[in-house]
């Protein structure tokens, strides 16, 4: 079973961690969300409560196939300051496991320089922050390699599909999107 770690810090985004997870469960994903607060309880943007399956210090980040993260403010921030996940973000993408981003987040991957050379999309107004070779406007979730990109909580659905196509195969994708009536 293939393995994924939502990473939650306060003030993310409810939608898009949560819209992965979901559709990723479904899609019979063993999925884990990992707290890097100081708390098992993180609270998102919009004041929702989410109580994540682990802390930071008993993730085994080297064991998972994908490592996600949700946008939103300051959750994105939170993220970027992690030392340790930026560690395993770098880890994971050297060693060609897949890492995604939505919304705020991808700038977190341009920060680490995870970009350089591909073709990335975000929320609108964040493009500089990519650092990547070309920014994509007309997707609403883009693959380029081991990385998945995403643009906001109007595309968490096709981002989270875009993983599952990537990981489970396109039937398991076709499944999910069928099973929640969902149209593209």
């Amino acid at each position: 079973m293939s393995k994924a770690f939502v990473f939650l810090a306060d003030g993310f985004e409810e939608v898009e961690a949560l819209t992965v997870v979901d559709l990723l469960r479904r899609g019979r994903m063993d999925v884990t969300t990992v707290s890097i607060s100081d708390s098992l309880q993180v609270v998102g943007r919009s004041r929702i409560t989410v109580m994540a399956d682990v802390m930071w210090d008993d993730a085994r980040c080297e064991d998972a196939d994908i490592l996600i993260l949700p946008g939103g403010m300051p959750g994105t921030a939170y993220l970027k300051s992690h030392e340790g996940l930026r560690k395993a973000l770098v880890c994971a993408a050297e060693e060609g496991r897949r890492v995604a981003a939505i919304c705020a987040a991808p700038t977190v991957l341009g920060d680490l320089g995870l970009l350089e050379g591909k073709k990335a999309c975000c929320y609108p107004g964040l493009e500089s922050q990519l650092n990547c070779e070309k920014v994509v406007f007309d997707k609403d979730a883009v693959k380029d390699g081991n990385v998945i990109t995403s643009r906001g909580a109007g595309t968490a659905i096709p981002f989270a599909l875009k993983i599952l196509d990537e990981i489970e195969g396109e039937d398991v994708a076709d499944e999910i999107k069928k099973s929640i009536v969902y149209r593209d």
